[in-house]
């Protein structure tokens, strides 16, 4: 007996090859969004942070600890921080003696090496930031790689945040960070500023700087910096919100990210809290691990807490905001919109505080790491791509990535700019 089915069947079976192929099938459309924007290409060095001062100036930094062509061995020219003069043109920020430390970043007469320990230059500087005056902020790790890829420790007056007027390009502050904030296997990974005086401890104060710890050796924490008395400390550092997750395994186009060395097993990715965004009131502090898909707040009076019993009240106040994907860096803008990277998507998506939902913002191929954002105060979101996920960290251990790395910008949702907070 002949049924409906088997006559469907026999149909298709008639159909050609080409019929088959051009059968309108739903599939991925890999886009969404308004569409990218390329501002600069990246030829030479690594690339992670993107800052992007009000008149339009933009610098990027260039951690050595990330990768070793990254780190000035005292002859090689190497620059951790510059500013980008052209589509692929890149001048050393403030000046390249600066970002030369006198017989390079690493200091060879310790055993192990070590980062070298100058409080007035720049060792492996993982972010420049532009602050709510216009002004930029340097933050150093004090580590870098050796030429075989091995991270040194940092070494007092390596770990430091260093402000420049961008008026005249001289720094005007330098908070070194003690033994006891920074750790030698401590990893500073991002910062974001709250200029309001009354936030210091002492009287006309300059305001707080909020700082991430994403160590991939167990360490991490948020830390605060008061640029008043200059003073710092650290939160959260036996909080299970600010370290990776067991047995956590990223995916990107369709494969896994296991971490890898020579010559040893296969692991997982172990970075901690790294991604940071500060509310657009001021009020709340968001992170994220990097192995981790969970978005975390406090309130910032929590972290500005210093007393004896201040730890404990930090702990009580986490707010956990459930999955929000992937990602390295996070921004605010004056929607109280907090963009974030999406890297199993290919994508940025924006966490809404207002009603708790996580959106998608904008989708392209071109997209895999987004490392570092920066929202400006003529409404632009500028976010580097850096390919990090293909480096020699992951599987199967070699270096995968295809210069040139990429700058790119998009606006705004609904006329958006930077918050400033002054």
């Amino acid at each position: 007996m002949i049924t409906p089915t088997l006559l469907a069947l026999s149909a298709l079976a008639l159909l050609t090859a080409a019929e088959l192929s051009s059968a309108p099938l739903i599939k991925d459309p890999g886009v969404y969004g308004p569409p990218l924007e390329l501002v600069h290409l990246y030829y030479d060095e690594f690339p992670t942070g993107i800052a992007v001062s009000s008149t339009g100036r933009k610098f990027s930094n260039y951690p050595g600890g990330l990768d070793k062509n990254d780190t000035n061995n005292g002859s090689n020219g190497k620059y951790t921080i510059a500013e980008l003069t052209g589509d692929d043109r890149e001048t050393p920020f403030p000046s390249a003696e600066i970002n030369s430390p006198p017989g390079g970043a690493i200091n060879y007469t310790t055993y192990p090496p070590s980062g070298a320990g100058y409080a007035n230059y720049f060792i492996g500087s993982q972010s420049i930031v532009i602050d709510p005056l216009d002004r930029a902020w340097v933050l150093d790790t004090g580590r870098v790689q050796t030429p075989n890829g091995t991270l040194v420790p940092a070494s007092y007056g390596g770990p430091k945040l260093v402000g420049i007027n961008l008026t005249t390009n001289a720094i005007f502050q330098t908070i070194v960070f003690p033994t006891t904030v920074a750790y030698s296997d401590s990893y500073l990974n991002d910062v974001r500023f709250d200029l309001r005086p009354h936030l210091s401890g002492i009287a006309g104060g300059k305001g707080v700087a909020y700082i991430t710890d994403s160590s991939s050796e167990g360490r991490n924490g948020l830390i605060v910096a008061d640029l008043g008395t200059g003073e710092s400390w650290r939160h959260l550092d036996g909080s299970p919100t600010v370290h990776p997750v067991q047995q956590w395994l990223a995916y990107n186009w369709g494969m896994p990210l296991y971490g890898t060395n020579v010559g040893r097993p296969l692991s997982y990715l172990a970075f901690g809290s790294d991604g940071i965004a500060l509310s657009a009131d001021g009020a709340t502090l968001y992170w994220k691990a990097v192995s981790s898909r969970y978005l975390y707040s406090i309130p910032t009076a929590r972290l500005r807490d210093n007393t004896p019993n201040s730890e404990l009240l930090a702990q009580g106040s986490i707010n956990n905001h459930g999955q929000t994907g992937i990602t390295d860096g996070m921004e605010t803008d004056t929607n109280d919109f907090i963009y974030h990277g999406n890297l199993e998507q290919n994508a940025i998506s924006f966490f809404n505080p207002a009603n708790g939902s996580d959106t998608l913002f904008v989708r392209d191929p071109r997209i895999n790491w987004v490392d570092t954002m920066s929202t400006t105060t003529n409404g632009w979101l500028y976010f580097t791509v850096n390919q990090l996920l293909f480096g020699p960290a992951t599987f199967p251990g070699t270096d995968r990535r295809q210069r040139p790395f990429a700058l790119f910008r998009v606006p705004l949702i609904n006329n958006a700019t930077k918050p400033l907070l002054c």
